[in-house]
C-alpha cells in the first residue's frame, strides 16, 4: 500500500497559498487534472447532445464517460445515475416525486443525525401530502443513531438516513437500516455526501434505494448525483417538461447539464483511482485499493490529532461514535467557536465554526444553531498541517 502525500498534495494549485485546510466536509479543493478537464470541455467545440457536429458529439461522450466513472466510484449502474445541481435540489426533486404516491396516514422517516437536506425536503413533501413524519434520534453522548426499528411500521414509505454525519462523523449502519427499511415495504433514501469522499461506496452492498452525493466533496466541481437502479426509476414520474426525453435518467435532469463540471467529475474519480499507484486493474479495482490507502492515511491523521486534543484542557469532543469520518466537532470551555476559527484563520489554519446545516444534530448535542468548531480531513491532509492545527488551538486555549 502506497500513499504519497507529497506527490498528491503537489497536484493542487490552492495548496500553495500555505493554508491547512480542515474544511473539507465543506468542500475540498480541487486538483489540475480537474481543473485540466474543466477547460479542455470549454475550450473545445461543445453543443447540445447528439451525433451530427463535433460540439454535440463532446457533449454526448462527456455524459457518458461520466455516468461511468460515477458508476465506477458508487458500485452502480451508469443508466441509474442522474446528475443535478446539488445533492439538496435532488432531494427536493425526488420528494416530489415520490410524495405522488404517499396517502394521509403514510409514514416517513428521517433522523436527527442527518444534513437538513436530507430532512426538510422530506418534512415539507409529508406535509403535503398528508403524511406523518416519525424521527429517529440518536445519543448525543455517544453520537450514535438509535435503533430505527423503534419508528417503523406497516405504513412506512420511506427512510431518510445520512451514511455519516458531516457534523460529527457517525456512520450508522446502512446496509442493516436498508434491510429493516425494506422488511417494512419502506424505500431508503441514503446521503452520502460526506460519506463518498472517505469511504468506497457500493450501492448494492449498501442496499440503498437512493444514493445521493456531492463531486465537489470528493475533489471534484459542484454539482450533485444520484444513484439508484435503472428498474426503480423507470417506476417514478417526475414533473418535467413536455418535449424534454423519458428516458431514464435523462427524465430526472432537468435543463442542459454543466458538461464542463462533469468532464471535470471524471477526472476527479480518475485522481480518486490514482491515490495509491502501486494498484492496477479495473478502474472499480484501483478505486477499492485507493480508498484502502486513504483510509488508512486519515486514520494515522485521525490519531495524531485524538492525542494532540487529549492533552489539551476545556474542549468537548462531540465526535464520539465507534465507526465514524474523521471528522471532529469541538467546543470549548468558556470561548467561542466563532473565535477559535478566528483565532485559527489569522494563522493559516481553516477550520470553520458552525452547524454546517446539520441544525437538528447540532441542538440535539445541546449547542443550539451555534455548533461548533469542525476539523474535517481530506486526501491532502498531512501531518504537519495537523501540527500547526494543534499549535494553535494549544495557543488559543491560553490566552
Amino acid at each position: 500500500m502506497t500513499y504519497d502525500i507529497t506527490a498528491i498534495r503537489s497536484q493542487f494549485p490552492a495548496l500553495t497559498a500555505g493554508t491547512a485546510h480542515f474544511d473539507g466536509p465543506g468542500g475540498t479543493q480541487t486538483p489540475r487534472p480537474v481543473i485540466r478537464a474543466i477547460a479542455d470541455a470549454l475550450s473545445n467545440p461543445l453543443s447540445n447532445r447528439g451525433h451530427m457536429v463535433p460540439g454535440e458529439r463532446n457533449a454526448e461522450t462527456i455524459v457518458a464517460e461520466t455516468r461511468q466513472a460515477l458508476a465506477d466510484l458508487l458500485g452502480a449502474q451508469p443508466s441509474g445515475i442522474v446528475f443535478g445541481r446539488s445533492a439538496t435540489q435532488l432531494a427536493y426533486d425526488f420528494s416530489r416525486t415520490l410524495a405522488k404516491t404517499w396517502q394521509p396516514g403514510d409514514e416517513v422517516v428521517v433522523t436527527r443525525l442527518d444534513h437538513d437536506a436530507n430532512i426538510r425536503p422530506w418534512v415539507q413533501a409529508a406535509a403535503l401530502a398528508g403524511a406523518t413524519v416519525r424521527w429517529a434520534d440518536f445519543d448525543p453522548a455517544t453520537g450514535e443513531l438509535t435503533d430505527i426499528r423503534s419508528v417503523l411500521s406497516e405504513r412506512t414509505r420511506l427512510v431518510a438516513v445520512t451514511a455519516a454525519s458531516n457534523l460529527i462523523g457517525t456512520r450508522p449502519a446502512i446496509t442493516e437500516i436498508s434491510r429493516l427499511a425494506h422488511e417494512a415495504g419502506a424505500l431508503s433514501y441514503v446521503d452520502g455526501v460526506h460519506y463518498t469522499a472517505h469511504a468506497l461506496v457500493d450501492l448494492e452492498q449498501l442496499g440503498a434505494d437512493f444514493f445521493v452525493c456531492s463531486a465537489y466533496k470528493f475533489l471534484g466541481p459542484h454539482h450533485g448525483v444520484l444513484a439508484a437502479r435503472p428498474e426503480l426509476l423507470h417506476t417514478l414520474r417526475p414533473d418535467k417538461l413536455l418535449p424534454s426525453t423519458d428516458a431514464v435518467p435523462e427524465r430526472f435532469e432537468l435543463g442542459t447539464l454543466p458538461y464542463e463540471f462533469l468532464a471535470g467529475t471524471t477526472a476527479a474519480v480518475d485522481f480518486l483511482a490514482g491515490l495509491d499507484p502501486t494498484v492496477t486493474g479495473t478502474r472499480r479495482q484501483r478505486l477499492i485499493g485507493a480508498f484502502a490507502a486513504l483510509e488508512a492515511h486519515e486514520a494515522v491523521l485521525r490519531t495524531q490529532i485524538d492525542k494532540g486534543l487529549s492533552s489539551l484542557d476545556g474542549i468537548t469532543i462531540h465526535s464520539r461514535a465507534a465507526d465514524r469520518t474523521p471528522t471532529l466537532l469541538l467546543t470549548f470551555e468558556d470561548r467561542s467557536t466563532t473565535d477559535a476559527y478566528r483565532f485559527l484563520g489569522e494563522r493559516g489554519v481553516h477550520a470553520p465554526a458552525g452547524s454546517f446545516y446539520a441544525i437538528e444534530a447540532s441542538r440535539r448535542l445541546g449547542l443550539g444553531d451555534t455548533g461548533g468548531l469542525r476539523i474535517g480531513l481530506a486526501p491532502y491532509s498531512c501531518a504537519e498541517d495537523v501540527d500547526r492545527l494543534l499549535a494553535g488551538l494549544s495557543e488559543f486555549l491560553t490566552l
